[in-house]
Formats: structure tokens, C-alpha cells, sequence
């Protein structure tokens, strides 16, 4: 049970990786410092600090460097390989009730794959609120992937299944946006072809 239950907390705080690099990293190091959150004692780092610094620095950088436009499409493109790597980082702390390499192999392929999973769904809603609106409602997306990345790291720790329930149904609701984009797309090009009429 308690592998489970860590597994549902990394694989949370990875998740929230694909909203922001450095915000469940720093959530980490606050919570562990403040005694809230077991880290393995290989990531024991996460908790000092020196890397609660880096990561308060690193993060406002992320946060900041995300409300310039076209900016902010650049970091999506850089933050997915970083995602997948934080993911990793975060699951792998918090596992506990197996060996080391159950653990890793969990933290690399649930760890990194849910992070890549919810950056792949940023960087599509983020890629369409630039073609449909120039960049003005990126601040917005920007923002609610601020409080997103926040909300879910605390929530991770507090309530892992909740949260593991939250991003399946953001999984879904992306899943959905993408196909409905998809339909319209082909419907527009059916739309515009012109068929020349038979001459009798």
C-alpha cells in the first residue's frame, strides 16, 4: 500500500511538471523542508537549501519568460525534454516499498510519461490560442497553467487519487478539443474544394 500510494504522489507531482518545469520541484523542497513530504534519501537534495533557492529562481524565471509572447512558444518547445526530465526527478523521490530499480524503471516510464503527456497537451492549447488570437490570450493559458502546476503539486501530496482522477479528465478534455479541431479542419477543406459541373 504505501508503494501505491507514493506511486500516486509521483506520478501527480510529475504530471504537474507538464504545466510547469520548476513549480513541483519547488513544492517538493518546501514541503520537505517544512517535514510534509519523505524524500528517498538519493534526492535528499530536493529538500536543501541551496536547491530550494535554485528552484524559487528557476521557477520565477519560467513564470516570467512565459508572459512574452512567441516567448512562451519557444519555452514550450525546450520545456518538453525538461518536463520529461523533472517528471523522472519527481517520481523517483517519493517512491518508497521497492527496490531501486522498480523504482526507477516506474519513475522513468510513469514519471516521465505523465509530464510528457500533460506538456503535449499545453503546447496544443497553447499552439491554437496563438493561431486563433495572435498571442493576446496567452497570458490567460499562461496563468491558468501557473495555478494548475500550483494547485496540483499541493494537491499531489495532500490528495494523490483525487488528483490522478483530475488529469485523466484533463487528458479527456484535450483529447477532445484536438479532435474537434481535427473535424473542423476537414470539414473547411471539403468545404472549399470546388467540383467543375459536367458539360451536358
Amino acid at each position: 500500500m504505501e508503494f501505491v500510494m507514493s506511486l500516486l504522489l509521483g506520478i501527480g507531482l510529475s504530471a504537474s511538471c507538464g504545466f510547469r518545469v520548476f513549480v513541483p520541484l519547488l513544492v517538493m523542497s518546501i514541503f520537505s523542508r517544512a517535514g510534509h513530504l519523505t524524500l528517498n534519501e538519493s534526492f535528499a537534495f530536493i529538500g536543501s537549501t541551496p536547491a530550494l533557492v535554485v528552484f524559487s529562481i528557476a521557477t520565477v524565471v519560467e513564470i516570467a519568460g512565459d508572459y512574452i509572447p512567441w516567448v512562451d512558444n519557444f519555452l514550450d518547445t525546450i520545456a518538453t525534454p525538461t518536463a520529461f526530465v523533472a517528471g523522472v526527478i519527481t517520481t523517483g523521490a517519493v517512491v518508497h516499498g521497492v527496490s531501486p530499480l522498480v523504482a526507477g524503471v516506474c519513475a522513468i516510464i510513469l514519471g516521465g510519461g505523465a509530464a510528457i503527456a500533460v506538456q503535449s497537451g499545453t503546447v496544443v492549447i497553447r499552439g491554437v490560442a496563438t493561431a486563433t488570437s495572435g498571442g493576446i490570450v496567452n497570458p490567460a493559458v499562461s496563468t491558468s497553467e501557473n495555478f494548475a502546476a500550483t494547485a496540483c503539486s499541493v494537491a499531489s501530496i495532500a490528495l494523490p487519487i483525487l488528483v490522478l482522477g483530475l488529469f485523466a479528465m484533463f487528458a479527456g478534455v484535450v483529447f477532445w478539443y484536438w479532435r474537434r479541431k481535427v473535424k473542423q479542419a476537414a470539414g473547411a477543406s471539403t468545404e472549399g474544394h470546388f467540383v467543375e459541373p459536367a458539360i451536358p
